[in-house]
């Protein structure tokens, strides 16, 4: 009986990044349906809201207090 060698990489990529990526980025794309469901879905996940804006300003603001009093 053969003994065969597991071939971890995408043998067809001739770029050395590319053949270092697995198989499954090599696979066919998503349906155009999946897909635009997927985007909105992370869309949804990544919009800030007012609470969000808020704490980042604060922090901004305070970190520039910071350092302005530092430096004077």
């Amino acid at each position: 009986m053969t003994r065969r060698a597991l071939v971890l990489t995408q043998e067809s990529a001739g770029h050395w990044f590319r053949r270092s990526l697995p198989p499954h980025v090599f696979s066919d794309p998503l349906p155009a349906d999946v897909e635009a469901g997927e985007n909105l879905e992370a869309a949804r996940r990544w919009r800030l809201s007012g609470g969000d804006w808020k704490g980042f300003m604060a922090t901004y603001c305070a970190s520039f207090v910071a350092i302005t009093v530092f430096i004077a």
